[in-house]
């Protein structure tokens, strides 16, 4: 392994590259990482740089958004297999039923998208500002695609704005049942229990704290607690621990792996580095419109 970081940070050097490495990743990224973090940060952080190269450690929509941040530099996806199940449920002609079935709603898009169904919406989102953007609209109904679920926490933080969601869905974050966190809080008593709003409806109303990655990571460091229940990917309690070990994180159950996530190595990262394959593009018109979402919601004053 020691062989392969060298050779890793040695061509980042000569190449003008940059690794980012999103936290779901497995944990030995990043070791050759110049970032870690959650997606749409990573790409902003990324556009700030001189870089001439991004390689994204992540999933291919979050390559896709670090393209359409940074359309000079080149953006190279480790392996392609790394797709998003959640993001591949939707596509431009999906999105456009879905809008044309309320004509003159105005649609809020998660950041878990691809480039295609960015560009039709009239504003992008995060998991940790979603309900905020939705607030800020100050409209009665907005269409949310396409996680129903996250869709759903915004709508129980906001009852005054009607939420249609599109049936988007991520299934890591569904295979945690409401049944295991009532068992888990019996073996562990004093444990928080944090959740992504990705998760099942019924076992976000069992959390204690409901957030994005990087709020989990946050609520876990400046918490007097000693022990926590993770309701998210994998990588997060591998990283929390390692750089948290004077306190104890527990996966709630060992199914939230995101397999899809996992499918890029160093050696993947390396071979990139050296045969600048797998780069990602964005059809310049594609990404104007994409970008203008992403804009509006950076933006927005929340």
């Amino acid at each position: 392994m020691q062989e392969i970081i060298e050779k890793i940070n040695k061509l980042k050097k000569e190449k003008k590259a940059i690794i980012l490495a999103h936290c779901y990743q497995n944990v030995e990224i990043d070791l050759v990482a110049d970032y870690v973090g959650d997606s749409l940060g990573l790409s902003k952080i990324a556009a700030k740089t001189d870089a001439k190269i991004i390689v994204f450690a992540g999933v291919y929509f979050m390559a896709e958004t670090a393209k359409i941040l940074s359309p000079d530099k080149k953006v190279l996806l480790p392996n392609l297999n790394s797709g998003c199940q959640m993001a591949n449920m939707i596509d431009s002609k999906r999105m456009k039923e879905f809008k044309d079935k309320y004509p003159g709603v105005p649609v809020v898009c998660y950041v878990n998208s691809t480039a295609e169904v960015k560009a039709l919406a009239d504003i992008c989102c995060t998991s940790s500002n979603a309900v905020d953007i939705v607030r800020s609209l100050g409209v009665k109904k907005v269409l949310f695609a396409p996680d129903c679920y996250l869709g759903s926490w915004v709508a129980k933080k906001l009852p005054e704005v009607e939420i249609i969601s599109y049936n988007g869905f991520c299934p890591t974050h569904l295979r945690l049942m409401p049944d295991e966190i009532k068992k888990m809080r019996i073996l562990y008593p004093d444990a928080a229990v944090l959740l992504h709003p990705e998760c099942h409806r019924e076992a976000v109303k069992l959390a204690d704290f409901v957030g994005s990655t990087t709020q989990i990571m946050q609520y876990c460091e400046k918490s007097k607690k000693k022990t926590f229940l993770i309701g998210t990917e994998k990588g997060v309690v591998d990283r929390l621990s390692r750089d948290l070990p004077e306190k104890e994180f527990i996966l709630i159950t060992d199914r939230l792996i995101c397999h899809n996530m996992k499918y890029n190595t160093l050696e993947d990262i390396l071979h990139v580095l050296e045969t600048g394959e797998n780069e990602v593009f964005v059809e310049e018109n594609l990404r104007k419109a994409a970008l203008c979402a992403i804009e509006r919601m950076v933006e927005c004053r929340v």
